[in-house]
């Protein structure tokens, strides 16, 4: 028999409905026993979609219940006090991106789960796109030549979605996901430039430029106002380009309320057109993209907690990005570089 792990969502809801439940819910080594929330409205919507599960009114009920680890998915500004919560009850703890709104907020937290000895790890799921793991592979490949030039973009239209406070603006936002796998592939950022906008106190449009240590020039953009989105990637190396357009397919998949657990093998898996190309000189050929794998995310945090390999995601990797972040808004108010 397969050992399982007894987890509990906190917060329903739609990061926990569309990014979390599902996902929880299709890992076979994962008993998923519900949904923390005290609203009326979320616990209606947990009988009607999660047959079976149960609502708590606290992390300490799930707790009482049996639950040995959570997920967080709620607002940006709630992560810490609820992963800290989780913490102090002896809960390994999942908190969804962005983990904290700054870098010292999260640089406490895993120092209070490393304290604690309780296992504590990010929701980093772009990690798993389709269009990132085919850049790993062709970088380890050597196939793009050694990296001069990293682009890589999350922008859409939609101009009367305004940040919310308790987010942290559109750098916290896109940024968390576009800086972590940006550290991930070139190694730790030396220098860090930014520029941001916004409609309303909180920025919905921005760019960051970060200088590796490794040579490498990362230049990120991130945005709810682009009407005319760039390109998802494009790679630029010694020996070819890389280019993908379209984002990854798997959000696509979860909104149209699917899951892995439905699609089995074809979960992940990018139609050609969808494919991007690695283009040497004038000449570009389609490159078959990797399968994405959010899925793998919770069988291999599960894993984790019963003793059968690491955590997905190291949490300091995004208490890294955190400083990248700290550094990107302190660039933008002051027109400055800043060296970290």
């Amino acid at each position: 028999m397969i050992e399982r792990l007894r987890v509990a969502l906190v917060g329903y809801g739609s990061g926990g409905r569309i990014f979390h439940a599902p996902l929880i819910a299709s890992a076979e080594n994962i008993d998923f026993a519900g949904v923390v929330t005290t609203s009326e409205e979320r616990r209606k919507q947990v009988a009607e979609q999660l047959p079976g599960a149960k609502t708590y009114d606290s992390i300490a009920a799930a707790a009482a219940d049996g639950v040995k680890a959570v997920t967080v998915s709620t607002p940006a500004a709630t992560h810490a006090d609820l992963a800290r919560q989780a913490i102090a009850l002896g809960l390994a703890v999942v908190v969804d991106k962005p983990f904290a709104l700054d870098a010292q907020t999260a640089r406490d937290l895993v120092k209070t789960a490393e304290a604690a000895e309780v296992p504590l790890t990010v929701y980093q799921n772009r990690r798993w796109d389709s269009d990132y793991l085919t850049i790993h592979k062709l970088i380890q490949k050597g196939s793009l030549g050694a990296i001069r030039r990293f682009e890589s973009r999350m922008e859409r239209w939609a101009p009367d979605r305004l940040p919310s406070p308790a987010g942290g603006g559109t750098l916290l936002d896109f940024g968390s996901h576009l800086v972590d796998q940006a550290l991930k592939l070139h190694g730790p950022a030396q220098r860090v430039y930014a520029e941001m906008r916004g409609e309303s106190e909180l920025d919905d449009d921005f760019f960051l430029a970060m200088h590796h240590l490794s040579g490498v020039e990362s230049h990120l953009w991130g945005s709810w106002r682009q009407a005319g989105p760039g390109p998802r990637f494009r790679v630029s190396g010694t020996a070819g380009t890389f280019i993908s357009v379209e984002l990854d397919g798997q959000e696509e998949l979860l909104k149209a309320g699917k899951n892995p657990a439905k699609l089995g093998d074809r979960w992940g898996v990018e139609h050609e057109h969808r494919w991007g190309h690695l283009w040497r000189g004038a000449t570009g050929a389609p490159v078959e993209s990797c399968r994405g794998r959010w899925d793998s995310f919770y069988p291999a945090f599960a894993d984790a907690i019963l003793g059968n390999g690491p955590l997905p995601v190291d949490p300091w990797d995004t208490v890294r990005a955190m400083e990248v972040l700290d550094a990107a808004r302190l660039s933008a108010s002051t027109g400055r570089s800043v060296t970290l």
